[in-house]
């Protein structure tokens, strides 16, 4: 006997109205709830709780495959209602943010910056670039050198790259930034147009050997491999010019910045050699001040899941239910623990609004760990 499919459909109906009406029944038990936690001080995710409730839900079935969806269910209400608790508390539960807001940043001519590089490096443009010229500059060869340097005070900011259109995150700058207790304060994007340098007299035709840092390198790889020359990773684009310029061997050449070029005496011999012509970098301005701007609109944040089914879609919810944009994810794996990653996302706001701050409480909360990087201004 064939059943009629509108019958089918108008009992499925009846069913999921019942079924919405249940939900809103369960989440105003939830506004109760949260009144109860934030008189007793009792924290809003109660794991033990959960696994509790779920085990008794599974067992209202016999059917394996009910069992699982009845657990998929009730872990996305039990996720939702917890979403809500978070609201309902508000700011009562956000202690997590350590951060003095500033409408600018603190700069002067004793302010000491350091970047990443020799000089001629285009850190050091972007450095300039923010800062201006009149301040107290360094530089340092690692980017491990510059974080050390701001994080014990030596200088009270610090620039890195951390991102290239071209080739994407800066794996080395993800994986030391959560080493050192350092804030982002700002970031700043400088258009990269890689040149092949020489010594002087020097032609394309003479160079066997180019010197570069990574990014330089990948950014260029195709004309590398069109002139037959080989590449050697350098410490930065502007520490393989002074290597070029410091040693007598025509066949050596250099990807780096015409600026480079000027500082160390070099010839430029093919301007743009990077093979996109839209080349840009983004580098991130850290202080080990806790500190943002008033008018910041993007947050850096980083947090490690527990290894299991589900963990990071039900940490991106959290973006999603506070209605914010999450503009960027990256993941790195965590050292001596395999298949386990640590994520970078960014996502669109300021730490004063309502919508973050129930956002990061409840990821406090869900995820290992939880480090908020930065709030900066993006143009």
């Amino acid at each position: 006997m064939v059943i009629d499919l509108k019958e089918s459909r108008a009992k499925i109906d009846k069913i999921d109205k019942e079924i919405a009406s249940l939900f809103e029944e369960r989440m105003k038990v939830a506004t109760d709830v949260a009144a109860y936690k934030r008189s007793t001080g009792k924290k809003v995710f109660d794991p033990a709780r959960e696994e509790e409730k779920i085990h008794a839900l599974r067992e209202l079935t016999q059917d394996e495959f009910n069992k699982t969806g009845i657990e998929d269910l009730f872990r996305q209400i039990m996720s939702i209602s917890r979403k809500y608790q978070y609201k309902v508390l508000g700011s009562e539960t956000n202690e997590i943010l350590p951060f003095k807001q500033v409408d600018k940043l603190d700069v002067d001519k004793d302010t000491r910056i350091v970047c990443f590089g020799e000089h001629g490096a285009y850190t050091e443009q972007a450095m300039e670039e923010v800062f201006g010229t009149d301040i107290t500059s360094m530089n340092r060869l690692s980017f491990k050198e510059v974080l050390e340097t701001v994080a014990n005070g030596e200088a009270k900011y610090g620039v890195i790259p951390i991102e290239n259109t071209s080739t994407g995150g800066i794996n080395d700058t993800y994986d030391l930034l959560l080493d050192y207790d350092i804030t982002i304060v700002a970031e700043h994007v400088v258009k990269v147009e890689q040149a092949l340098l020489g010594k002087q007299g020097a032609k394309v035709s003479d160079i066997k050997k180019v010197y570069s840092h990574p990014q330089g390198i990948m950014q260029c790889s195709k004309f590398i491999k069109e002139h037959n020359m080989e590449s050697e990773s350098y410490m930065s684009t502007s520490s393989a010019a002074k290597k070029v310029a410091e040693e007598d061997d025509i066949s050596q050449g250099a990807i780096a910045s015409t600026r480079a070029a000027k500082i160390f005496g070099l010839d430029v011999l093919e301007e743009s050699i990077n093979f996109e012509s839209s080349n840009y970098t983004r580098f991130i301005i850290v202080t080990n001040q806790k500190v943002f701007l008033s008018n910041a609109n993007k947050i850096s944040l980083s947090f490690e899941i527990k290894h299991q089914a589900g963990a990071l879609y039900n940490m991106l919810s959290n973006f999603y239910y506070n209605d914010l944009n999450l503009t960027k994810i990256e993941s790195r794996p965590i050292e001596n623990r395999n298949w386990e990653y640590q994520f970078f996302v960014d996502i669109e706001g300021n730490l004063n609004d309502p919508g973050v701050r129930n956002a990061l409480a409840c990821i406090r909360e869900c995820a290992k760990e939880l480090t908020i990087l930065g709030n900066v201004r993006t143009k």
